[in-house]
């Protein structure tokens, strides 16, 4: 693998249809990307996106269309519309579909896509609780043995998975507090996060994840007139404006619109880079290398734009990136 920082391609199911997001990570790794990702949702944050594809059937696709880059989910949740030795399975076959090229991103969830199968949304401390269970039995499932789990939140019945990859599926952890620091740098293989949280990723360290990558993400609107780009942003990352907190709670895209509509273009424009000034996307990488990460991956607005964000990136992008950071 290439040293140095490393540069993924984002694939977001929520504004693209299945069958182009596969295409999207063909192309992507094409174009010299390092790893993809994919988001993992019932629901989309916002009507206007538009889609939602199941991310388990388009990462069986990517593992045959593509030979050389990692997949990662960005994230899962494992906890409540997933039950955590269904995850361990699915993972475990994504793996040996790759040749042991996945990574099994995991997260504590939103109440947006858990609350589709019918329970109540648990309070933070109740999900950590989730959380820390459900990974424990990730972890003995890729094992290979049978697993027996009685637990406050899950059990698991002589469980066993007979098709596992050769080196078990690689781990990374969202954490965007100090509990969740502190138990991803206990149990998982890799930090991720969405926002470059300098304190977050030390801990990580401090706690035992010392060494251990650390994944971000980028939101961009990439184009050749800024003011169109700007807009684009709005359309499709304005739903990230409250805080996690927040959006963690809300149940429906009904509700982040309602919760986003003072939301304007230029508040968006802030934290996503918009438009082809390439000093741009520079400035925001570097916020992420100085909070301590080691892998950041682009997401770009617009499922007709995805194209246009490749060819640049493999031709001005990349390269600039890579004797920058590398």
């Amino acid at each position: 693998m290439r040293g140095g920082m490393q540069f993924g391609y984002s694939l977001l199911c929520e504004q693209t249809p299945p069958k182009q997001l596969v295409t999207d990570g063909v192309e992507a790794e094409e174009a010299g990307f390092d790893y993809l990702t994919i988001s993992d949702h019932y629901f989309p944050w916002l009507e206007e996106q538009g889609h939602s594809a199941y991310a388990w059937s388009v990462l069986g696709a990517l593992a045959h269309a593509t030979h050389r880059v990692p997949l990662m989910t960005l994230v899962t949740c494992p906890t409540m519309r997933y039950h955590p030795a269904v995850v361990a399975q699915k993972a475990a076959t994504t793996g040996v579909l790759s040749d042991g090229r996945f990574i099994l991103g995991i997260g504590s969830g939103e109440n947006l896509n858990e609350h589709v199968v019918g329970r109540d949304w648990p309070p933070v401390d109740i999900r950590h609780e989730m959380f820390e269970e459900a990974v424990e039995i990730i972890r003995a499932l890729f094992g290979g043995d049978y697993v027996n789990y009685h637990g406050k939140h899950y059990r698991v019945d002589s469980a066993k998975l007979y098709d596992i990859p050769a080196q078990p599926v690689r781990i990374g952890m969202a954490a965007f507090g100090p509990r969740a620091a502190r138990l991803t740098a206990r149990y998982g293989d890799m930090l991720v996060s969405d926002q470059p949280l300098g304190e977050i990723a030390e801990l990580f360290r401090n706690e035992g994840g010392a060494g251990k990558p650390a994944y971000g993400q980028i939101p961009v609107a990439f184009g050749d007139d800024y003011e169109e780009c700007k807009q684009r942003a709005h359309r499709i990352w304005k739903f990230s404006a409250p805080a996690w907190k927040v959006m963690a709670e809300l149940p429906g895209p009904v509700n982040f619109e309602a919760a986003t509509k003072t939301v304007r273009p230029e508040d968006v424009a802030e934290s996503v880079p918009c438009g082809d000034n390439i000093d741009d996307y520079v400035q925001a990488v570097q916020q992420w290398a100085d909070a301590g990460f080691t892998h950041v991956s682009f997401c770009q607005s617009g499922p007709d734009r995805q194209k246009d964000f490749r060819t640049w990136a493999e031709a001005d992008l990349l390269p600039v990136l890579r004797e920058r950071f590398g």
